[in-house]
């Protein structure tokens, strides 16, 4: 989640009990991401890249906790667990975003926890610390809490376009909604394509309003298990259902004073879209296996790039909960329609890249800039954060190029004066003139902010001005 790194990467989270961790990966440059920041934290561990090497090092090393990618060059690690369970070693297994098919068996096969890729490096530790203390409901209580202080400390909100404005305007208006009483609080609706920032924009809200210091808890309604669903969100009581050992708290009791964020709740399945609507009416929840109610103190926010209206009608989603979520509906707009932010969120993507993995400092060649406003960014913000990563982690020279970020050959120029550059044999300095004038263009002609589109200084926008013989 890199448009949500904060300043904690690099404080230390004290961990208890458990020394050694082996890490089974074939991902090195995220393998050694993570071995770093384990021994940082004062764990020793060691890397495997296969099934193969994973069995040696559990012989060799015998490790306390094993980090389990699912799929590997020799097969998958699911193949792993039974054998490792065997030898009372804690499992915790990796899966691709929206695979979670093996998670589901992992569990079943006696895995303690599952993190779906990306995986943020601070959550991999706090995860580690929840799954090494008992598991009662303030322990749970306390992981949530500082899993999601972590998580929303220093959420940066990107952008200068007037959208953006707007989303900044309704977030204020809502955060001064919130501090004028302690009555529930209404719930928000944020809708938009996928890849638009939706969750960005709770935890901004979330961060903004009087109850920051509070649990956020995001809930991604698409990727949560058909089989874990109901009792994640809900919780349960021990003896509830086979392997309900303890009594556990869900995820909606988690965000007690603070903020439940449903993401995709348009793939709710139907049939707890009535526990849900229960909740949202009554503010009570009720774990599995228990007939107590306990009260529910928490701002609801909800997400969805569906349209809930339609889907309503079509019987496809509850039209009683669509009309109790819809109070407030903020819209996030698209990337193609915030072309004044493009370079603001480039250079903001590189510098965290390069922040997060302790990289040198990169620059963007001139034909990159131009790619990079050029493309229409079909996946949005969420597609422009995986490429900028992408290319800064894979770029061994100072300067990215267009070829390191891999986008798809776009054919003109921006309309307007940066279309004087040949379109056929696009030179260094063509280049570098049409990017100087397509950043004014959308700064109309305001140098400084031309500047700060483009991540440079204003002197050095100036010298390059007058190299190309620029006047404004």
């Amino acid at each position: 989640m890199l448009s949500q790194i904060s300043s904690s990467i690099d404080k230390p989270i004290r961990l208890v009990s458990r020394k050694k961790i082996l890490l089974v990966e074939d991902e090195v440059l995220f393998a050694r991401a993570v071995v770093k920041r384990l021994q940082k934290a004062g764990f020793e561990c060691e890397h495997a890249e296969s099934l193969h090497d994973a069995r040696l090092l559990v012989k060799q090393f015998e490790p306390d906790m094993v980090l389990l990618d699912m799929r590997l060059p020799d097969g998958n690690g699911i193949d792993l667990l039974p054998e490792f369970v065997a030898k009372n070693i804690n499992i915790i297994v990796m899966t691709a975003y929206g695979d979670v098919t093996d998670a589901v068996n992992a569990i079943k096969l006696g895995a303690i926890d599952y993190l779906k890729k990306p995986i943020d490096l601070e959550e991999l530790l706090l995860i580690i610390q929840k799954n090494e203390k008992t598991s009662d409901l303030q322990t749970s209580l306390d992981y949530s809490r500082q899993r999601d202080t972590l998580a929303n400390e220093s959420v940066q909100l990107i952008g200068e376009s007037a959208a953006m404005q707007s989303v900044r305007q309704q977030i204020t208006r809502i955060a001064q909604l919130s501090a004028l009483s302690d009555a529930v609080q209404p719930t928000v609706l944020i809708t938009g394509e996928t890849g638009t920032g939706k969750d960005v924009v709770a935890r901004y809200l979330h961060a903004s309003c009087v109850n920051h210091d509070k649990p956020f808890v995001h809930v991604d309604c698409a990727s949560l298990p058909a089989e874990l669903i109901e009792s994640e969100l809900f919780g349960n009581e021990k003896g509830a259902f086979t392997n309900a050992v303890s009594s556990r708290p869900g995820l909606i009791e988690s965000a007690e004073d603070g903020t439940l964020f449903l993401d995709e709740i348009g793939e709710l399945p139907l049939g707890l879209q009535a526990k849900l609507l229960n909740v949202l009416e009554r503010r009570m929840v009720r774990r599995l296996g228990s007939t107590k109610e306990r009260p529910v103190h928490a701002r609801i926010i909800a997400a969805t790039n569906r349209d809930l209206y339609q889907m309503s009608n079509e019987g496809r989603f509850r039209s009683d909960l669509y009309y109790r979520l819809n109070v407030i509906t903020m819209q996030m707009p698209p990337l193609r329609d915030r072309s004044q932010d493009v370079m603001l969120l480039a250079n903001y993507f590189r510098q965290m890249t390069e922040k997060r993995y302790a990289l040198p400092h990169h620059e963007f060649s001139p034909s990159a800039l131009i790619a990079i406003q050029q493309y229409r960014w079909p996946g949005n913000v969420r597609e422009m954060r995986h490429q900028i990563s992408r290319a800064v982690l894979m770029c061994t020279q100072p300067v990215i190029s267009e070829h390191d970020l891999g986008l798809p050959q776009v054919g003109h120029l921006p309309a307007g004066p940066a279309a004087a550059a040949n379109e056929a044999q696009l030179t260094l300095d063509g280049a570098e003139k049409a990017m100087l004038l397509s950043a004014l263009e959308q700064a109309r002609n305001n140098v400084s902010k031309a500047a700060r589109i483009l991540g440079i200084t204003r002197m050095t926008m100036r010298y390059r001005m007058d190299k190309h013989g620029i006047a404004v």
